[in-house]
């Protein structure tokens, strides 16, 4: 049988797929790691069980154990897979930055999470860095794998990755491009890779708020360099110790905006589901077009699921509320009734019996009719609910005028009125607006327009 013992032995051997739309324009061939296959939909399974195994062997994590751990998410994912499988127990600090899903997440494998505020110093004790630290202190049986400088997260991908990238694409990989956040990946990865041929290069992609270009470039820890950003997963305020400059050979910044529109291109163009840190990794890697030629191959990691982002970079919403996207274009009158437009306005006259006006709305399904005078002018409304209820207390009524029973006439809007002026003309005592076409024809909105318009 081709069985697995537990959950933990799938983890690795994620495929390398061709990307043919997005980089079609590039003069090399793109792969992309795909790592939303490992069973915690990411990269970081590989370095948090390696970190709790090491950690097993040194003594340094003891049976029935706490661990402890800053994360964004994703190792937090890794770390709380494998501590069902193996009996331990976990609490997780993040950021306020990170997604609801993220958090969700987490606790669908029964991890404790704190949530802390983003825009603070690493040093700040509301700092997610400091807080995890300071639990791990004060809690019994506690330890924290300190992803950010803990080698075995490096020696992870040195075991596991660079082996698997380089046996998939026959030792023909010449350049590696990986967001960098704690720095293991790109750095065990390429570690290894260089060791097979020298002339591999590691391209590490930062984003605008974080530390790492300028410090490659300079040699200087500009603190000036440290602001708030949105991109997930990838740049840091401080350096970790997994960061292995030598090993990365170049860093491109990407913008929180085009890190966000590359995630959504993915799905659609390459129909990968993958999240924000692969996004910031393509769009890094067609910003350095100019250093690839024919005959390269490219490999790019993607580390995550798209679901850890369905409410944000997923979001139309969200992406429009952060310029990202352009704002959705106004919805007018005249756009609302441009599915019925062709079709003349149901009437009936106001000299016309009740039992005309019941057999023309059935005729006609629709459940609100303006009522017009000889001058054809719109003097009354009649609504099917109303007309019912009129009936069913007075018979009589059926041969009756309909001005008998009209209620006042629905509002007239401009063609150019906005569906939020509509919207507040329409409830439980008026159900229509009426409005006139650029030819003079009068038409119907109703609830079910808006409904429509706003689906």
């Amino acid at each position: 049988m081709q069985v697995f013992n537990n959950i933990l032995e799938t983890i690795g051997n994620t495929p390398l797929v061709k990307l043919n739309r997005i980089t079609r324009d590039l003069p090399c061939e793109v792969y992309a790691k795909i790592e939303t296959v490992n069973p915690g939909n990411s990269i970081k399974d590989r370095m948090a069980v390696k970190m709790i195994e090491d950690a097993e062997k040194s003594g340094a994590l003891k049976p029935g154990g706490t661990i402890i751990e800053g994360t964004s998410g994703n190792t937090g994912m890794g770390l709380a897979i494998a501590a069902v499988i193996k009996g331990y127990k976990c609490i997780f600090t993040t950021t306020d930055k990170q997604s609801k899903e993220k958090v969700d997440a987490l606790k669908a494998f029964g991890a404790e999470v704190i949530v802390c505020p983003t825009d603070v110093e690493p040093e700040d004790p509301r700092s997610y860095y400091s807080v995890s630290t300071r639990l791990a202190k004060e809690i019994p049986n506690a330890w924290k794998p300190n992803q950010y400088d803990n080698l075995s997260n490096s020696q992870a991908h040195y075991e596991q990755t660079g082996p698997e990238i380089w046996r998939q694409t026959d030792g023909k990989v010449t350049h590696l491009v990986v967001g960098v956040g704690t720095g293991g990946t790109i750095c065990g990865t390429a570690k290894f890779l260089k060791e097979q041929n020298p002339a591999v290069k590691a391209l590490g992609i930062d984003t605008y708020g974080s530390v790492f270009k300028k410090y490659k470039e300079t040699g200087i820890f500009d603190k000036d360099e440290i602001y708030p950003y949105i991109t997930e997963g990838i740049g840091e305020d401080f350096l970790p110790q997994n960061v292995d400059f030598s090993l990365i050979d170049h860093f491109e910044k990407v913008t929180d905006k085009e890190a966000a529109i590359m995630t959504r291109r993915i799905p659609r163009e390459e129909g990968i589901f993958v999240g924000n840190s692969a996004g910031a990794a393509l769009a890094g890697l067609l910003q350095m077009k100019e250093q690839f030629k024919a005959g390269d191959l490219v490999v790019v990691i993607f580390h995550d699921h798209g679901t850890r982002y369905l409410g944000k970079m997923f979001n139309d919403d969200w992406m429009r509320d952060r310029g990202f996207l352009p704002a959705a274009p106004k919805v007018s009158a005249l756009d609302l009734v441009k599915d019925h437009s062709h079709l003349p306005l149901v009437t009936v006259h106001e000299s016309e019996t009740c039992e005309t006006a019941f057999a023309r709305m059935q005729k006609y399904d629709v459940s609100q009719i303006p009522v017009l005078n000889d001058k054809r002018e719109f003097t009354g409304a009649l609504e099917d609910a109303d007309l019912y209820a009129a009936l069913l207390r007075n018979r009589d009524l059926m041969q009756a005028p309909v001005r008998q029973v009209m209620k006042q006439p629905f509002p007239i809007v401009q063609g150019s009125e906005s569906i939020e002026k509509i919207s507040s003309l329409i409830h439980k005592d008026n159900n229509a607006v009426l409005v006139m076409d650029l030819g003079g024809n009068w038409h119907i909105i109703t609830r079910h327009d808006i409904i429509s318009a706003l689906a």
